[in-house]
């Protein structure tokens, strides 16, 4: 029989070359997390009231509790989302992505490079290489914020937590309208034609070639990759990640219900913007943030208000912001925020209007 050629024979092959120890590496690891994660929440409740002997309602014992069962839930998930997506990641090098998204259609530009921005995660880092090597592609500007909307917004780790804590459908909307808010804000910035606002020097800038292509790697090295993504990215973020579920565990245990709701419940009309506003300035990234959502959902906050601060602080955080401006002149970062943020504003209303 004829082999097969191209991208899916290379893939049979990558598959056929070593299947039966990578599949049941993969299995065993399922099996293992599955176990420990259903068993989180008895161990957590057994330490907190058995072998701490805290007291049930307690403030403290609730809080202890909390960060008990919240931490290694998290951190879990995460190793499974990260691992997932340093898979999804080997097939989209920013190379890659840079052709994808070359001599489209402008509006299928937009829409292209938002779903590609949910699962090619880049880091604020990338924001500037990235620019360039769209910009040099000849790639339209409005695209271009397509996807840089869409990689911080559309977090994954969000996502999955959200599933977790919320369920299906709540994971599906943060999803479904953090595209509508990064494809809109794309074709807004294309339709004002802004690139006067772009620095000079970054049409003049060439970039290097691509040293691989995404599509040379075996689904051995893939795996690989996506156990090399766990060792950097949960390893880089966990301290964040402890310190969220601390300060959620906090807020969980001893700040009333009535203060949060006051604050951020569904009442108050300003309390959307207002949540917007305080989160552009700060800086955490989703798995730090999500648990500090969940207690404040849980002392009255409204879902739309919660997950707008939190679209807020992971999509416009400062740093991206400040490391774009060396590529963006002032005017169209500011353009650039305030489309960005109103279409946040208009989701958290949104979920507060369906929830």
């Amino acid at each position: 029989m004829k082999s097969l050629g191209g991208p899916l024979g290379s893939m049979m092959r990558s598959i056929q070359s070593k299947p039966f120890p990578l599949a049941l590496e993969l299995l065993f690891f399922g099996a293992l997390w599955y176990g420990i994660y259903r068993s989180l929440e008895p161990v957590a409740n057994w330490l907190t009231y058995t072998f701490f002997h805290l007291p049930q309602g307690d403030r403290l014992g609730s809080a202890v509790a909390f960060f008990l069962f919240e931490a290694p839930k998290v951190l879990m998930l995460l190793i499974l989302v990260v691992l997932g997506v340093g898979i999804i990641r080997s097939f989209f090098t920013p190379e890659r992505t840079r052709q994808l998204l070359a001599g489209r259609r402008e509006w299928v530009g937009n829409i292209l490079a938002s779903l590609l921005g949910t699962v090619t995660p880049f880091c604020s880092c990338s924001a500037i290489p990235l620019f360039l090597g769209f910009v040099e592609t000849g790639i339209p500007l409005g695209v271009t914020f397509s996807f840089l909307v869409a990689a911080p917004m559309i977090n994954e780790v969000a996502a999955v937590l959200l599933f977790g804590m919320f369920g299906w459908k709540v994971a599906l909307l943060y999803i479904s309208t953090g595209l509508v808010v990064a494809i809109a804000s794309g074709w807004v910035i294309g339709r004002l034609h802004l690139e006067r606002y772009v620095e000079k020097w970054v049409y003049e800038a060439k970039m290097g070639q691509p040293q691989y292509t995404a599509g040379s790697r075996s689904w051995m090295n893939r795996v690989t990759a996506g156990k090399e993504a766990v060792k950097e990215i949960v390893g880089k973020v966990w301290p964040y990640i402890l310190l969220g579920i601390a300060v959620g565990a906090g807020i969980h245990g001893y700040v009333p219900e009535n203060l949060m709701a006051s604050i951020m419940g569904r009442g108050a009309w300003w309390s959307v913007p207002l949540a917007v506003a305080m989160g552009v300035p700060m800086y955490s990234n989703a798995a730090g943030i999500i648990p500090i959502v969940h207690a404040l959902l849980e002392k009255g906050a409204s879902l739309g208000t919660a997950l707008a601060f939190m679209m807020a602080v992971i999509g416009l955080s400062l740093p991206e912001t400040i490391i774009l401006r060396k590529v963006l002149k002032i005017p169209l970062i500011v353009i650039f925020l305030a489309i960005v943020a109103t279409g946040i504003v208009m989701v958290g209303y949104l979920f507060n209007f369906i929830f």
